[in-house]
């Protein structure tokens, strides 16, 4: 395939703290596979279900136990409920086995993506807080998808990919595989 002909990868820039948003939509590589309104609406759906809801009003800003309301920064349970609804399952993977129990190179009808949540430094280092990331496999190539990075990583091979999962695995972050509903 030349070099026109290869597929233009979707790919959303960081802005406030939506990097779930920007995950998903780089995950399902659509530019609004979810919007900002989506995500705060499963917040809600969620704070509404949560028997033991706590919410905090201050300045006129409510924080939320699945979400902040002014910057976005949603948590784990908006993740698996957004995925739920396009007919994903999310499976956490042991960080015990490291990356090499992920068939990586396996069909693709069954594992759709993975999905990253990294602890981060910003603010020269001031500000502590973590970050999602989107892997996906388009081509037959894997992506990074992190919306933190300027376009699109391609990973030259699965041993790359492994060692950058081991190193997230190793760094204290989480890896969640998005896998196609069985049904």
């Amino acid at each position: 395939m030349m070099d026109s002909e290869k597929k233009m990868i979707y790919h959303e820039k960081q802005r406030l703290q939506l990097c779930l948003l920007h995950s998903l939509n780089n995950l399902f590589q659509e530019k609004d596979a979810f919007t900002r309104a989506n995500l705060n609406a499963i917040a809600a759906k969620l704070d509404l279900e949560d028997p033991n809801k706590t919410t905090w009003t201050t300045f006129s800003v409510v924080f939320k136990p699945h979400h902040n309301a002014l910057t976005g920064n949603y948590d784990i349970n908006v993740l698996i409920a957004a995925l739920e609804e396009r007919g994903k399952k999310v499976t956490w993977h042991d960080r015990r086995c490291g990356s090499s129990s992920i068939d990586l190179e396996g069909q693709e009808d069954k594992l759709f993506g993975i999905v990253l949540n990294v602890p981060v430094r910003r603010y020269g280092g001031l500000w502590r807080s973590r970050h999602w990331i989107a892997l996906r496999r388009i081509d037959q190539v894997w992506y990074n998808l992190d919306s933190d990075i300027s376009a699109p990583y391609p990973f030259k091979n699965t041993e790359e990919i492994r060692e950058f999962l081991d190193g997230v695995i190793s760094n204290g972050g989480e890896v969640l595989l998005v896998m196609n509903s069985e049904e």
